[in-house]
């Protein structure tokens, strides 16, 4: 998609800038496609409180690369404490996912509620007609339709379209990705060759505030309290060995067990009620049928009868052919092929092609 304004109607963009480089290389091209620009840095996590290194997002390394790039480019900085809303719309429902046996996708949350609710409340307030983001994404206004679109990336190896299924159309039309048509080695060219300081800066992996990936130990030194040890069972009952914490296990998992068995078994269930791990042999892992609530469509303003679509359940999972229908106020999708480790907590996005149809949280399998 074209950004560029016409020079008589000056447009004003607000630029989230974590001190990366894809947000920074963001900045810079809508910048040079005449936007009147301000970056923003949105600290999300007060560190010392959680017991975060520094070296994890929202640090000061981050508000200083995003400062610095953005007094290279020319344009105005801030930095907006979102720390409070951050914790109560992503890491407390984050540890009730787990407290619960699900399995969360905090970067959703924080799509949802953060860069694009309350951040698009903000850029209102200072007169900011769009949002930016460095997300990997396309968006699109359909003429036939009457609706925006979002789209995959170009390239495929970093579409983030997944984790922002959640965008509603008067979103869509204020969002602006201009990454989508580029490829991660492009951007990272951009950024050198205007002389950016995070131009080889290392993408981050993790979930933002549990850097080391230890996401039980984390809830439990969130929350203070230590979770009970149960049972490890198989399908039928027996009992397989001792667990170590409820939180400390999801779906699909093998490592980390603990236990010495005869064959490979992996997490299959997680049954809050018995405080039990159910554990199965991979064959036992495979289903067809979810069910999804939280349902937001983007290209088509309801599903009306059977839908053909493609679908996939987690970020890095391939899509696979599957009927979608609605019944009961929730989203149904039966693939035609049965799908290994469906977890709940996860999401559900649906694809038409390029084009993203909608999607929704995991409740049922």
């Amino acid at each position: 998609m074209d950004f560029t304004v016409d020079k008589t109607e000056k447009k004003r963009a607000l630029i989230a800038m974590s001190g990366g480089v894809d947000s920074s290389v963001a900045a810079y091209m809508m910048k040079e496609a005449g936007y009147d620009c301000a970056g923003v840095t949105m600290r999300l996590l007060v560190n010392e409180e959680l017991g975060i290194e520094e070296s994890s997002c929202c640090s000061t390394d981050d508000v200083f690369d995003a400062q610095n790039v953005a007094r290279r480019i020319g344009i105005p900085h801030y930095t907006f404490n979102f720390s409070d809303r951050f914790r109560e719309c992503v890491i407390d429902p984050f540890v009730q996912y787990y407290e619960n046996g699900m399995t969360p996708n905090p970067c959703i949350e924080c799509n949802r509620h953060l860069k694009f609710e309350k951040l698009f409340t903000r850029a209102s307030e200072l007169g900011y007609e769009y949002i930016v983001t460095g997300h990997y994404a396309v968006t699109e206004y359909d003429q036939a339709s009457g609706r925006y679109l979002l789209k995959r990336a170009v390239d495929r190896t970093k579409d983030q379209s997944y984790v922002l299924y959640s965008l509603t159309q008067e979103q869509l039309a204020r969002v602006r990705f201009p990454l989508g048509e580029y490829s991660k080695t492009e951007i990272r060219a951009i950024a050198e060759k205007n002389g950016f300081i995070n131009a080889d800066k290392p993408d981050s992996q993790d979930i933002c505030f549990v850097p080391d990936g230890k996401y039980a130990e984390f809830i439990e030194n969130y929350t203070g309290k230590k979770y009970p040890e149960g049972n490890f069972v198989d399908e039928e009952g027996n009992v397989l060995g001792t667990h170590k914490g409820i939180i400390h296990y999801t779906v699909g998992q093998r490592k980390g067990l603990g236990l010495s068995l005869k064959e490979p078994m992996y997490v299959k269930k997680l049954d809050m009620e018995k405080n039990e791990v159910v554990l199965c042999r991979d064959e036992a892992l495979f289903s067809s049928v979810l069910y999804a609530d939280n349902v937001n469509l983007i290209s088509v303003p309801e599903i009306e009868g059977e839908m053909r679509i493609k679908a996939k359940v987690r970020y890095r999972h391939i899509e696979d052919d599957a009927v979608a229908t609605m019944e009961n106020g929730l989203l149904k999708i039966e693939f035609d092929r049965p799908q290994r480790a469906i977890t709940r907590g996860q999401a559900v996005v649906m694809y038409d092609g390029d084009i993203v149809v909608g999607g929704g949280r995991i409740i049922k399998i």
